[in-house]
């Protein structure tokens, strides 16, 4: 039984998620530079071409062969500009489970993108990958996160309390850390079972196509 991601794409009516390329350095360190990614990410700020570059060549090739994770970017279809990052972190091949996570760059924020590449994501972890699966950790003051994970049919199993580090800017200018809960929700197979039709219903993103 296989113990390694694929090198895919998942494409859907407005995205297309694919593997990491230096030519998304610049798009990657602008948005990972975001305060949003500074107070909810443990993404080192500022944060530099050369660690984006780090990243795109080492870290997620690395973390892809060895079985540990999937690092996508998230691309506009029609710009192929990168709007986002799906990852995948902490994978149990024997349990058939993963994390995932998201970032979404500022400017493409409220657009259904999270949401979009989460759920296709997640639909070829099943259908493709035959996982079991998901889960997601939320900050519990990430509401925007929170609703990512609500509008793609996950479910709250509860609170890890004090677990999370996230991050506030003083008066000065410093990032310092805040501590805080995790929520942690569930994604199985049978959660997703209309769910793409509901978030087409409330606009939150049009109908899925096939995905390579």
């Amino acid at each position: 039984m296989t113990s390694t991601f694929p090198d895919i794409s998942i494409s859907t009516e407005r995205l297309v998620l694919r593997a990491l390329d230096e030519d998304d350095v610049p798009s990657l360190a602008a948005m990972m530079n975001d305060e949003q990614v500074g107070a909810w990410t443990d993404v080192p700020q500022p944060y530099t071409e050369d660690a984006a570059r780090t990243w795109i060549t080492e870290y997620a090739p690395t973390e892809r062969t060895a079985g540990r994770g999937l690092d996508l970017a998230v691309t506009e279809f029609l710009t192929q500009r990168l709007v986002g990052i799906v990852q995948l972190a902490k994978t149990n091949w024997h349990v058939r489970s993963t994390e995932l996570s998201y970032v979404i760059a500022p400017w493409a924020r409220g657009e259904g993108y999270a949401s979009e590449a989460a759920l296709a994501t997640a639909r070829w972890l099943f259908r493709d990958q035959k996982f079991e699966r998901i889960e997601l950790r939320t900050a519990a003051d990430n509401t925007a996160s929170q609703q990512v994970a609500q509008k793609i049919g996950c479910i709250s199993e509860g609170v890890l309390r004090n677990a999370c580090i996230a991050h506030t800017r003083t008066e000065d200018g410093r990032w310092v850390d805040l501590r805080t809960d995790f929520i942690v929700w569930s994604l199985l197979p049978e959660d997703l079972d209309g769910v793409g039709d509901q978030l087409a219903d409330t606009g939150g993103f049009t109908s899925f196509s096939d995905w390579n």
